[in-house]
């Protein structure tokens, strides 16, 4: 195990009726005029909206609204909300959403200080120092934005889809997490989330660091958790034990936790990165496509800690034919991804013939000449990744 600094300040406030508690949350981490980001759908339907500002108007807390948030959320509404927090002069960010809405907010909370274009932070041209402070209530349980310190915004010149990725500076110093509010979240998007915390850990776990038991163990549990509970929770959508768990466990994916002291590797992400941000489709429907690509691959060349985890998450009979072993793991990931209704190939996703040059080209474009840790990839590597996803 490397040396590691582990640094998570969030306050998580969890639990039944948990957003009546928005606005001392608020005061206490010192805001006094708030800007509530928001996607304008089911917060609104719901009247969780109107709830939030309520709780906001009862405690004199001043505050202005950013609405409309997309899916893989872009560049126009950064720079929006830039302006608008600038001339208001907010000094706390209040993102009321899943992934999108945070990681929009933390991008505006990084620009509102910042006297250049915020997208210079995307491009590695400047290291952020400053940011305003957020805290989040959370509807969707899928980017782990509550806990985490990163952010992917898509920027529509180029279509480029990056991320800043921050020690501790944007990670929100509250989370509100109410799992009553994910309820009435669609199947589709359910799973969607589903898909997105598995690969944020299989990210920590297939790494070439050694000694990694206790890293590795909590990958494999909260994995293993995260697959009871999905089949369960797309049976009882109201069950709310079953969506504790996975709200629960959507945090714990993305928090640092369950990759402290090894060398992640990210190159799924990054490969999916392209292909929603060139074709627009959900996130974690494309890493459904993506990583059983990218492990099937790994089974010819590095194929150790696959065949772990067929073994040790999918219950694949160890065998001393480890390439066997981890094709198994994958086949049950496909069928997992399938019985909460995800798609594993192109096709499936709706792309009857993705551009791969394009994919490959921007990939590469973005990221440098090799992209992953686990086995450094290049261009023909990761060519021949994307067509493993579309047979």
């Amino acid at each position: 195990m490397n040396n590691f600094a582990f640094y998570s300040p969030t306050e998580f406030v969890f639990g039944k009726g948990t957003e009546s508690q928005t606005a001392e949350l608020v005061k206490k981490y010192k805001g006094t005029k708030v800007m509530i980001v928001y996607g304008g759908g089911s917060v609104v339907r719901s009247g969780l909206l109107d709830k939030v500002k309520k709780y906001l108007d009862e405690a004199g807390i001043a505050h202005v609204e950013l609405g409309g948030i997309q899916p893989n959320p872009t560049d126009p509404k950064v720079y929006e909300g830039i302006e608008l927090g600038r001339r208001e002069g907010i000094d706390f960010l209040l993102p009321v959403g899943g992934g999108s809405v945070i990681d929009t907010a933390k991008a505006i909370a990084m620009g509102i200080p910042y006297e250049g274009d915020f997208w210079d932070f995307y491009i590695n041209k400047v290291v952020p120092e400053k940011a305003i402070s957020l805290g989040v209530v959370l509807t969707i349980p899928a980017a782990g934005s509550e806990g985490s310190g990163n952010t992917v915004i898509t920027k529509l010149d180029g279509l480029k889809k990056l991320s800043v990725r921050t020690h501790g500076l944007l990670r929100p110093t509250f989370a509100v997490m109410n799992p009553e509010l994910t309820y009435t979240l669609p199947a589709w998007q359910t799973a969607c989330g589903v898909t997105d915390m598995m690969a944020h850990i299989m990210e920590r776990y297939f790494t070439n660091t050694e000694d990694q038991e206790v890293p590795d163990r909590m990958c494999e549990g909260t994995l293993k958790a995260i697959i009871t509970e999905a089949l369960r929770v797309m049976k009882e959508p109201e069950n709310y034990g079953a969506r504790a768990n996975l709200m629960w466990a959507g945090t714990i994916a993305h928090n640092g936790t369950c990759g402290v002291g090894a060398v992640e590797d990210w190159a799924s992400h990054f490969m999916e990165h392209e292909v929603s941000a060139v074709y627009d489709v959900t996130h974690g429907a494309g890493l459904a496509v993506i990583f059983p690509a990218w492990l099937t691959y790994m089974a010819s060349h590095n194929v150790g800690k696959v065949a772990q985890y067929a073994h040790r998450v999918w219950d694949v009979p160890e065998s001393d034919d480890k390439k066997a072993m981890a094709l198994e793991g994958v086949a049950r990931l496909k069928s997992f991804f399938h019985a909460i209704g995800m798609p594993v190939t192109f096709k499936e996703l709706g792309i009857e013939h993705p551009d791969i040059d394009l994919l490959v080209k921007k990939l590469h474009e973005n990221k440098g000449e090799y992209v992953g840790s686990y086995v450094r990839l290049d261009a023909q590597a990761t060519r021949e990744i994307y067509e493993l996803a579309n047979q």
